[in-house]
């Protein structure tokens, strides 16, 4: 029986680990793929405070984990697939087996959203990726297309403008929702061409990605785009279906007051999975200290 179990080693796990460690209380953190979560991929984080030069996010998450480590939070890399909230505690099961808590800290974020086309299944890791910074080197001076119009599909553009040999942006609106310093400097790269009011139909190949088949939404017309990389940069969604039914949810989010408590005592949320407007790694290390604060009272009561 643990005191509590964290869903989750980003930055807002990695933090209400570090809390809930820091106060003596005996933690595991359960984690799918790598420690950090989105946060680890980000090339170079330039608003997170401390760090006037900037960080790359794996360095910053890794110095996270460290010092959860340092207060004795156990880390095993399971994925999750039920949260229980039964009389003698909450059950958390895994693919590998089940784990017994007091109580529960929700932090499994968010993930990339998928364009839902033909051909995106077949095809992911043989050309569709949701990550430049990880998959970028793959496509050294080859053709490639990011898709989207905010600010990581603007940076994952001009990030693969200095690996890529050419580098196409669609999105299917005119304008960007990206800031507009990063706007500006797409624009001034000779590497990046614009493909706009454009959503792409359908995505062929053999094997390998070759081609995307684009359509214009205001004229209906397809346009072929031979490429050999596809980076699908549309947003973010909750990535954690299988909360719905056990706490409250709001379009896939978990809905948490300001203490982070969600609608089942002694389970909590923080980070991007929550329903809340900001999404960066400050603020997820917010949410997580204010979890691991309300955890430690919980179980202190």
């Amino acid at each position: 029986m643990y005191d509590v179990i964290i869903l989750g080693a980003g930055p807002a796990g990695l933090t209400a680990g570090l809390y809930t460690g820091r106060a003596k209380l005996k933690t595991l953190i359960l984690e799918a793929s790598n420690i950090g979560g989105n946060a680890a991929w980000i090339d170079q984080l330039d608003n997170y405070p401390g760090f006037p030069e900037g960080v790359s996010g794996g360095e910053l998450m890794d110095s996270f984990y460290k010092q959860a480590e340092r207060f004795g939070v156990e880390t095993r890399f399971e994925e999750v697939i039920k949260v229980e909230s039964l009389p003698e505690g909450k059950k958390v099961t895994t693919t590998e087996g089940y784990y017994m808590s007091q109580a529960v800290v929700i932090t499994l974020g968010a993930k990339r959203r998928e364009l839902e086309v033909p051909g995106e299944q077949e095809f992911k890791g043989s050309g569709v990726s949701y990550c430049a910074t990880c998959d970028a080197a793959f496509f050294a001076d080859c053709p490639v297309a990011v898709v989207g119009g905010g600010d990581s599909a603007v940076k994952e553009a001009l990030f693969l403008a200095d690996i890529a040999s050419k580098v196409y942006l669609i999105h299917r609106r005119e304008g960007f929702r990206a800031n507009q310093t990063a706007v500006d400097k797409m624009l001034a790269n000779d590497k990046i061409e614009l493909k706009l009011n454009k959503v792409i139909t359908r995505i062929e190949g053999d094997g390998i990605m070759r081609r995307v088949v684009l359509r214009d939404v205001n004229t209906q017309a397809e346009e072929v785009l031979e490429i050999e990389g596809l980076f699908v940069s549309i947003g973010l969604v909750a990535a954690a279906d299988f909360l719905e039914g056990l706490v409250e949810t709001r379009d896939g989010y978990v809905v948490t007051d300001d203490e982070m408590h969600t609608s089942v005592e002694g389970i909590f949320a923080a980070g991007d999975i929550r329903v809340k407007q900001g999404r960066q790694v400050a603020t997820a290390v917010g949410d997580g200290a204010q979890a691991g604060i309300a955890v430690t009272a919980y179980l202190k009561e």
